[in-house]
């Protein structure tokens, strides 16, 4: 018998626990002259609004130590092209894939919601969490009980596989998990960006000039931030999470499972290493052999 490395989060199944983080895979094929994205997991896509975005103008981008900041404020390409040119090539391609949403009122994310349920999307990823836009996203997801609301209103329009994206901009993540859980989601996944400012300084012909990116920090340099919201997590909900923040390496795989993560969203170290999915879900594979775990819950175990 080979390995199993199968996740069960319930209503799905997840060939592997390698997965790829919202904004920094694409829609569908971009990765695909570095891995073969039928291999993964899941892919999760680039977040989608009901009605097409242009995103932030100005800076959107600002590299720091061990990560880097971002402000593109939700750029795509709205719903109806997705499900035309986007959405057709993943299903073509049977490449296994979230739907990653996020709106500007309840009833932009109840209408989402509404029309993936129509249009067989098998599992979205509810983005209430995003630092870098004017109204919605964080502002949903920083109270517990318009999260409750907000999570029920989802569930009532949506059967598939719900998932809710929490921010680490809070003091109280506990709260923000069991009003996800009891308003009905599947799944969380944690984190989203810490907010952050990048700064540069150029000293020009006797005078500085000054450039500043306020936004979402991430990268390497939040992990150990990720690693503690989600055993704060664990410790409060009964659903899986899905850990997301500073996973470059099989290490970090192996840390996120041991404080509770199901499986991992990887994120910004696409960007350095394109193939690092492949590269872990490889060292994943080698290191079960070599030490004869045969099936990768069996591997938490031994790690929790």
């Amino acid at each position: 018998m080979g390995i199993d490395l199968t996740v069960d989060l319930g209503k799905i199944k997840l060939q592997n626990p390698i997965l790829t983080a919202s904004g920094t895979y694409g829609y569908n094929v971009e990765f695909d002259d570095f891995v073969d994205v039928k291999n993964l997991g899941s892919i999760v896509t680039k977040a989608i609004t009901l009605n097409p975005r242009l995103g932030n103008e100005g800076d959107r981008l600002f590299e720091t130590e061990a990560g880097m900041i971002n402000r593109i404020g939700l750029e795509n390409v709205g719903f109806k092209k997705f499900i035309e040119c986007k959405k057709v090539i993943l299903d073509d391609k049977k490449i296994p894939y979230i739907l990653n949403i996020a709106g500007n009122s309840f009833e932009e994310y109840f209408e989402l919601a509404k029309l993936c349920e129509e249009n067989n999307i098998k599992a979205i990823e509810v983005n209430v969490s995003c630092p870098n836009v004017k109204s919605g996203c964080l502002e949903f997801g920083t109270n517990p009980e318009t999260l409750l609301e907000l999570t029920k209103g989802i569930r009532k329009n949506y059967n598939g596989f719900l998932i809710i994206k929490l921010t680490p901009n809070t003091s109280d993540i506990e709260s923000l998990a069991l009003s996800a859980q009891n308003g009905g989601a599947d799944c969380i996944s944690a984190i989203n960006t810490v907010k952050g400012l990048g700064v540069r300084l150029d000293f020009i012909n006797g005078k500085f000039k000054k450039t500043m990116v306020q936004g979402g920090l991430s990268g390497k340099c939040i992990k150990p931030i990720a690693l503690s919201m989600i055993k704060r997590i664990k410790e409060v909900v009964s659903i899986p999470i899905i850990g997301i923040g500073g996973v470059s390496n099989f290490k970090d795989l192996l840390e996120f499972f041991a404080v509770g993560a199901s499986c991992v969203q990887i994120g910004t170290e696409n960007f350095t290493n394109p193939d690092v999915t492949e590269t872990i879900l490889k060292d994943l594979k080698e290191f079960m052999k070599n030490n004869n775990f045969k099936t990768l819950e069996e591997l938490k175990g031994e790690l929790r």
